[in-house]
């Protein structure tokens, strides 16, 4: 996987950060976990132990306040979708993206193909042996509280993300 690097801001469009310290300064001093990190990966089925191992070690590496059940999930989170990617986009997007974003007090998780389709989590076929993997990220982003949307990337592509809530951690 190739990593792009740490971008500027996690926080979602329209978001407030946390008041500041003292007047003098313009925005709040981020945590030390905070920051968003993009990887690529061909889309390929090997991409998806790579995507779901980058993440884990990203969230280790830079001390993401993530217990073992909101890590996990996000894991499992990642691993659907990137398979979906995989099964589904291949053919129009042989690269895919993970991108991860971290705040004071959520994570975010995404995966970007090039491919318009946009895929909803359709109600179970218990005589289905697969297609269920939107719906488990909806159940495991709705347990945790948080929220998970699809939508279209400027270059015709798709974003699937889902954001879940960090406990508050107080940084001395």
């Amino acid at each position: 996987m190739d990593d792009q690097g740490r971008g500027p801001d996690p926080r979602p469009a329209g978001t407030e950060g946390e008041p500041c310290e003292s007047a003098a300064e313009a925005e709040p001093r981020p945590l030390p976990y905070e920051g968003v990190w993009r990887f690529t990966a061909s889309a390929v089925d090997a991409s998806v132990p790579q995507a779901r191992h980058a993440v884990r070690d990203l969230l280790y590496r830079q001390g993401v306040p993530v217990g073992d059940d909101l890590a996990q999930g996000l894991l499992l989170i990642v691993s659907e979708l990137v398979t979906n990617a995989v099964r589904h986009a291949a053919v129009l997007s042989p690269v895919l993206a993970v991108e991860v974003a971290v705040g004071a007090e959520w994570v975010r998780v995404s995966v970007e193909d090039n491919h318009p389709y946009r895929p909803t989590a359709l109600e179970a076929d218990h005589a289905r042996t697969g297609g269920r993997g939107l719906l488990l990220v909806r159940e495991i982003t709705r347990e945790a509280g948080g929220v998970c949307d699809v939508e279209h990337t400027s270059g015709g592509g798709k974003v699937i993300w889902a954001a879940l809530p960090l406990k508050p951690v107080r940084v001395s």
